[in-house]
């Protein structure tokens, strides 16, 4: 069992740790991260030290390879986030090369225009509605999947609805005009 040290050891030992290390991770995680990221990616490493700095190797060199596998951890944890955010880029269209008699013409054209206005949604607005539309989670099980709180999620969620509905009426606008195709982007 590990023996906690006293808080002005802790904060002295993390302190000197900090003052040691910043500057070699934030070039490590530069190499790794885009460049306006790697502070950010080093601030959550030193978090996750400081709540695990009981387990600091004692010796200094240890210690620094310690501090370059959190680092890369957080970075690894990034990559997976933002693989996960491609991945709910639905493709909610997928539209037949070639129309046949039994092809619904009003089915797939609201399809398209469903897709073109996921497209232009945030990547939050997407994620909202999917874990309520397509995942079928509650409020609450998608405000927990999130890490907030369930009226944060439905104020989200609501917002992500409208900003489609908007979208969607701009898109009907446009294509019920004859001759007139635009891709200008609604204001709202």
């Amino acid at each position: 069992m590990r023996n906690p040290c006293r808080a002005p050891d802790r904060e002295a030992r993390f302190t000197s740790l900090y003052e040691a290390t910043y500057a070699e991770l934030l070039r490590f995680a530069q190499r790794r991260v885009h460049a306006t990221h790697a502070e950010d990616v080093v601030a959550e490493s030193f978090l996750a030290a400081w709540r695990r700095l009981d387990d600091l190797p004692p010796q200094r060199d240890d210690a620094r390879a310690w501090l370059f596998g959190i680092v890369r951890g957080v970075v690894l944890n990034a990559r997976r986030g933002a693989e996960r955010q491609r991945a709910l880029a639905v493709r909610l269209a997928d539209v037949p090369t070639s129309l046949t008699a039994d092809v619904d013409a009003d089915l797939i054209a609201r399809q398209i225009d469903v897709s073109r206005a996921w497209q232009h949604l945030s990547a939050v607005y997407q994620e909202a509605l999917a874990l309520a539309v397509l995942d079928e989670l509650s409020g609450p099980q998608a405000a927990a999947v999130l890490g907030i709180s369930p009226i944060a999620f439905r104020l989200r969620l609501s917002r992500a609805r409208r900003a489609l509905r908007v979208r969607l009426d701009y898109l009907s606008r446009t294509s019920s005009t004859p001759g007139h195709i635009s891709e200008r982007t609604p204001s709202s």
